[in-house]
């Protein structure tokens, strides 16, 4: 097995893990152990190959289905945009949420594993909260916005303390140029791209940054957080 084989079979693992405690602390260690790898590699994926003889980047179709369809697919957005591949929303279709996921392989593959668990999570913790009677259904969609939000400022944290920690002379300048690869097949499919930004109601948005942010007991640490991100969405061909 190789070692980038098994760096993400540790991640899967822990990723397994806080999925299946009930621990709130637990499920913490987990998921700060597990995107900091996470973060490491995708650092040593990104500059382990000079532009020539690297792959161009790729593309993903997601659909998020009902029940909570648009704000699962804002926490898959926000998930991808953290791990440095790009997002847009593109509505409704085929079942469910479409988002129209772009990046090189290995962010591809980060998302998916990152998103597929925190799905998990959020589904579960949204399960157990107890929302007030007068708006239940306004409590928990502010929540879940407040779930994503708080994973998506833990997640690009840890990506930031990667490159800080781990980058090599130059690794900034690799991102940017990747970061252009992927913009340019973006506008290839989706010409004209619009930003929204999700109105939030109800009371659960602070109860769901809470549990957001108990993905993560390294938070101390982390630096201040960003403001509401924004999600993309997109008008064009739309490849799948």
């Amino acid at each position: 097995m190789s070692s980038d084989s098994r760096t993400l079979d540790r991640v899967r693992k822990l990723l397994a893990k806080a999925e299946g405690t009930d621990n709130p602390h637990e499920r913490a260690t987990f998921m700060a152990a597990a995107s900091a790898l996470m973060a490491k590699y995708g650092i040593e994926q990104a500059t382990l190959t000079g532009r020539a003889s690297r792959s161009a980047p790729g593309d993903r179709l997601v659909t998020l289905a009902d029940p909570w369809a648009r704000e699962k697919a804002r926490l898959v957005c926000l998930v991808a945009q953290a791990v440095r591949c790009r997002p847009l929303l593109i509505g409704r279709g085929e079942g469910g949420q479409r988002v129209h996921i772009f990046g090189f392989g290995s962010d591809l593959e980060r998302a998916d594993l990152l998103a597929t668990s925190l799905l998990l999570q959020m589904a579960t913790g949204l399960a157990a909260v107890d929302p007030p009677a007068s708006n239940p259904r306004a409590y928990r969609r502010s929540w879940l916005l407040g779930f994503a939000d708080e994973v998506y400022r833990l997640l690009q944290a840890a990506e930031e303390a990667a490159l800080r920690d781990e980058a090599s002379p130059g690794t900034e300048l690799v991102l940017a140029d990747r970061r252009a690869e992927v913009e340019a097949a973006v506008a290839e499919v989706y010409p004209r791209i619009r930003r929204t930004v999700p109105r939030t109601s109800g009371t659960g948005y602070r109860d769901g940054v809470e549990a957001g942010r108990r993905a993560d007991l390294e938070r101390e640490r982390l630096a201040s957080s960003e403001g509401c991100r924004t999600i993309s969405s997109a008008s064009g061909s739309g490849r799948g």
